[in-house]
């Protein structure tokens, strides 16, 4: 290694130092050599290998003076040509054991990744909605790439680099110390020109590294949000092009600035460091050349010297380096472990069972329930918060009793806020009550296992969500192994399948981010044939016409009629004509229930739902179509 490209690593290992000073954590050490368990075979021969090749980088330099020797003292043709050879074989050796470290390295690291990614997936999969409603996607898509990325460095770079370095420092040292002391202490006193300066130099310039990544951040997260469908339109509707290009220009000027700054500064830095580099090999060609002449040293040894030079400084500065690298390892393990560190809220009990074979009821038992608290589900540095909001825990549901039969429709309504939309997510199990029960075909849901609560409750979302994905893509997601025939009579059951053959990829068609190649009543159907395809025992619908126009209102009412046929529903709406015919109607206000009847009975009554009715209909002047769905 090249003493240009020792203290290129050196600015850079400090740039990239933690921002504080941390003690070393032994829990979070435990934790690492937990994770690396799997792979300490593959370890130890990493460090073998590692103590190996730093024992012939120092035993080449070292033949390379008997060389040198060999020709000034007129030895016979077959000792320097041996030597010579017995070189190129340690070369050939150690390139051999730099390929099966390198590939030993790469085992390593790649499996930690694999197995941090995967742990992290599927424990971030786990997590309550309430989780994702405040975390920033970009933040945790962080902890899965930089962050385990990071952590994987401690293995496949630091673990080698500090064995390595040290048993090369201390063979170097012993080397140069049986050569010639006093040329050796020469190299060490000149060590700390060498690396004090970069530690200084790559602190300061870490602070502006720092200010650019911020820049880069801010900058990916409005293109992040600008670029997306929604959010195109939200600038292009109300917002403001002009301002929105010269905030982005501002950041990306600053960024080059602080580029154009920051490779100045490192130039001038690393030819200092080379310059040093070149004097100190001109003091052991001065003073070493100087002992060969007085017969001290041999011609030999001088040259064996200037080569060993590059072996000690390499790893004494790395060396140096060696607690920046392994704070910075703990920071990502750190960071990594956090995520894994929150508890899920919503776990199957030991010993949770299936859903009862046959129709399902669903009954709500005096339900209480209050949103958790940012503490309970989130982190502050996933928020991108200073700390978490402490606020929560207020009672949202107070008390609510409800019981829908098999096969009967139950509609929910209310004023906006009063609970409707928090009631279907207990029942397919969001979120767990507080205080009461939720029960499935009589079973209550913290009894029943996550897969069975999927496997028997379906709903409807008035966005209609949809993957980036094609339309066998994102039906198959109800049902995997749904055979062809199953996807197009799902479609047809949606009033769908036309539009489907119309298409030139036909069910491979992509829908775009969100489903927003589609129409609104497109991906409406969409999700409907989803739900068709998973043929669900009881079936939410949130409220899964409210943002669309009449005509396709009307196809999504005629495809709802099919999900709904033989099956326990759930439905919220906000357009009472879409409810009128419903077995039992529920009204919801502030968390409360305080009507609930047929349409004719709480009309008669007179009461809340009489309000909402009056107010929604009394211009119309005549009766609404029926309709038992939403």
């Amino acid at each position: 290694m090249s003493m240009e490209s020792i203290a290129w690593n050196q600015v850079y290992r400090s740039m990239n130092a933690p921002d504080e000073k941390r003690a070393f954590n032994k829990q979070t050490a435990g934790r690492i050599l937990r994770f690396a368990r799997p792979h300490r075979s593959r370890l130890i021969g990493f460090v073998v290998l590692s103590v190996i090749s730093a024992a012939l980088a120092v035993a080449t330099p070292v033949l390379a003076g008997k060389v040198v020797n060999a020709i000034v003292a007129g030895d016979r043709r077959d000792v320097v040509v041996g030597l010579a050879l017995l070189i190129a074989g340690l070369a050939v050796l150690d390139a051999g054991f730099g390929l099966l470290g390198r590939w030993l390295s790469s085992r390593i690291g790649e499996g930690l990744i694999l197995d941090l990614r995967t742990a992290v997936f599927d424990h971030v999969q786990r997590m309550p909605v309430a989780f994702f409603s405040r975390t920033r996607t970009g933040a945790l898509v962080s902890r899965l790439n930089n962050d385990v990325i990071g952590a994987q460095r401690a293995f496949s770079q630091t673990l080698s680099g500090v064995v390595g370095n040290l048993v090369m420092l201390v063979l170097t040292v012993v080397v140069m110390l049986g050569i010639s002391w006093q040329v050796t202490l020469l190299a060490l006193v000149l060590l700390p020109v060498f690396v004090v300066p970069a530690r200084r130099m790559g602190r300061r310039l870490a602070g502006v590294q720092r200010e650019a990544a911020d820049h880069n951040a801010a900058m990916g997260n409005q293109m992040t949000e600008r670029f997306s469908a929604p959010g195109a339109t939200l600038v292009k509707l109300f917002g403001r092009p002009e301002q929105e290009s010269a905030e982005f220009a501002a950041r990306a000027r600053r960024v080059a600035q602080i580029g154009v700054r920051t490779a100045m500064v490192q130039t001038t830095f690393v030819t200092a460091l080379t310059l040093v580099s070149a004097l100190a090999i001109a003091v052991v060609y001065g003073v070493g050349g100087s002992l060969a002449l007085n017969g001290t040293l041999d011609a030999g040894d001088v040259v064996a010297l200037s080569l060993l030079l590059t072996r000690l400084y390499a790893p004494l500065t790395a060396l140096a380096s060696a607690r920046v690298e392994v704070m910075s390892a703990l920071v990502s393990f750190e960071r990594v472990f956090e995520v894994l560190d929150l508890e899920p809220l919503i776990k199957d009990r030991p010993g949770a069972g299936a859903v009862p074979e046959g129709p399902v009821a669903v009954e709500l038992d005096d339900v209480r329930f209050a949103y958790p608290s940012a503490d309970k589900v989130s982190l502050a540095s996933l928020e991108a918060v200073a700390t978490l909001d402490t606020r929560g825990g207020e009672e949202v549901l107070h008390g609510i009793t409800l019981r829908a039969e098999p096969g009967q429709v139950v509609a929910l309504v209310g004023s906006s806020g009063a609970g409707k939309s928090t009631i279907a997510q207990l029942v397919s199990r969001l979120y767990d009550v507080d205080a009461g029960a939720v029960r499935l075909a009589g079973v209550d849901v913290r009894d029943l296992t996550a897969e069975a609560i999927r496997g028997a409750v379906g709903m409807v979302t008035q966005d209609g969500h949809l993957f980036h994905d094609s339309i066998r893509g994102n039906l198959l997601l109800a049902r995997p192994e749904a055979a062809e025939e199953d996807l197009w009579d799902a479609l047809t059951r949606a009033r769908l399948a036309d539009l489907v053959r119309s298409l030139p990829d036909g069910l491979e068609t992509v829908v775009g981010e969100r489903g927003y190649r589609l129409s609104g009543g497109e991906r409406q159907r969409l999700t409907i044939a989803r739900l068709l395809l998973k043929q669900p025992r009881v079936v939410i619908l949130d409220e899964a016409t409210a943002s669309l126009d009449s005509t396709s209102e009307a196809a999504v009412q005629a495809a709802l009629g099919e999900a709904l046929v033989g099956r326990t529903a759930i439905v919220i709406a906000h357009r009472l004509s879409t409810i009128r015919a419903a077995d039992l109607i529920a009204v919801v206000e502030d968390g409360r229930i305080v009507e609930q009847g047929t349409h004719a009975e709480l009309l008669a009554a007179g009461g809340r739902y009489e309000e909402l009715y009056v107010t929604q209909f009394a211009e119309d002047g005549g009766d609404l179509p029926r309709s038992r769905v939403s």
